[in-house]
């Protein structure tokens, strides 16, 4: 899932493993901090609060907030309803909602030092998949399986309930609200299953626009600031921009209108964002693509523009030079390698015939819940060492022909 700072400069990203990292939108989208992943934390929503406070929730069913500065999960609370699906905070960052598996709706309260549980809004039967705060913070509409309803925070109740499959005649599979945003308007965007993304009046509880964007499910959206455009992210790998545009030259007039789809992942694009400069969608290819709004960019053209993170921004593999080893490094495991050789030689370039084929040494398993931060192999290839967030481990490793063997320091 991926957050960007209301006003700020920074984006917060989080990884499958349950890595969190930032980057910073302001000095070229570079990666300012890595929060390494646990076994038991798997972050579905990330939100940030009170200005520079991050808090990710998970099926774990806990609210996490970030330590930004120690790179660590400081704090952890129950959300009491089963895992969390969605988090979202209000226009001030004052308040957090969740949207958990028993279909409840609570508010915390961001407070010093943490958060507090304020109340439980009007219960009903379906998890809550997403949710989206009124940018006054008067209302929360919440998207389940078939339907999203509209609650009111004052009173708590539910003051719309809608069915988004209601005008299809005989739909056999289930709707899945995949992504929902309220805007100061008062139409909601919902983005679902069947690949469309609607706009409702839900005063009046009517359609007032569908568009259909992909044959598979619409997974993600995202409103700009102004609520003159929106991103969407498809499981086909596509993005689609939609923007508010008039329809006459000089007319009040306007309608919401598709651009053409930018494919720029190979999987399901589960997240998206929308800084007040890019575009910004991350996939299950594990690619985060930064795409800058053309209107904003002194210099024309795609290619000097679209940014694609492919590769780790920090060092995963180290080298043994003079043992001519590699050392990889996994979540919860290390691999050591020994690199194959050949007698022939040749211009750079060529691909030589090896008379020794690469050798896998040894996989070494990290102990306990936490994820490896870092690793190396000395240059002589007989230390390996790695630590995660709170200790350090060192290996003494020996080859003897054929059998290796390692002693932990």
């Amino acid at each position: 899932c991926l957050a960007c700072q209301p006003r700020g400069a920074r984006l917060a990203l989080a990884r499958t493993d349950g890595a969190v990292e930032v980057y910073n939108l302001a000095a070229n989208y570079f990666q300012e901090k890595v929060i390494p992943g646990h076994e038991a934390r798997s972050v579905e929503s990330l939100c940030w609060a009170a200005g520079e406070r991050l808090f990710g929730a998970g099926l774990s069913g806990d609210i996490t907030e970030y330590d930004l500065s120690g790179l660590s999960a400081a704090r952890g609370v129950d959300g009491g309803g089963g895992p969390i699906w969605s988090m979202v905070a209000n226009s001030t960052g004052t308040q957090l909602a969740i949207g958990c598996e028993d279909g409840s709706v609570k508010i915390f309260q961001v407070v010093p030092g943490g958060i507090q549980f304020d109340r439980n809004l009007d219960r009903r039967k379906g998890r809550v998949l997403c949710l989206s705060w009124h940018p006054a913070g008067t209302h929360i509409v919440a998207g389940s399986i078939d339907f999203f309803r509209v609650i009111d925070v004052a009173s708590g109740q539910t003051v719309q309930r809608i069915m988004v499959n209601h005008h299809v005649e005989k739909a056999k599979r289930e709707c899945v609200v995949w992504a929902i945003a309220l805007l100061s308007s008062g139409t909601v965007v919902s983005a679902d299953s069947f690949g469309r993304v609607q706009f409702w009046d839900w005063q009046q509880g009517t359609l007032a626009e569908s568009h259909t964007v992909s044959t598979s499910a619409a997974l993600s959206l995202a409103v700009s600031e102004k609520e003159d455009s929106i991103v969407v992210g498809t499981s086909t790998g596509a993005t689609y921009q939609l923007q508010l545009l008039s329809v006459k030259l000089d007319g009040q007039d306007r309608r919401w209108v598709r651009t053409k789809p930018f494919q720029f992942h190979s999987h399901d694009v589960r997240a998206v964002a929308h800084s007040p400069v890019a575009l910004i969608s991350g996939g299950l290819d594990a690619q985060l693509v930064i795409r800058p709004l053309m209107e904003k960019m002194q210099k024309k053209g795609y290619d000097a523009v679209v940014r694609k993170f492919t590769f780790p921004h920090r060092r995963l593999v180290s080298c043994a030079r003079k043992a001519r080893m590699l050392l990889f490094q996994f979540s919860q495991y290390l691999e050591l390698w020994r690199l194959g050789s050949t007698e022939e030689t040749g211009k750079d370039g060529e691909v030589l015939p090896l008379c020794r084929m690469p050798e896998h040494l040894v996989q070494l398993k990290s102990k306990g819940p936490e994820h490896i931060y870092c690793s190396c192999v000395s240059p002589c290839g007989t230390w390996v060492g790695y630590s995660t967030a709170s200790r350090f481990q060192l290996y003494r490793v020996r080859c003897d022909g054929d059998s290796v063997s390692l002693r932990k320091v």
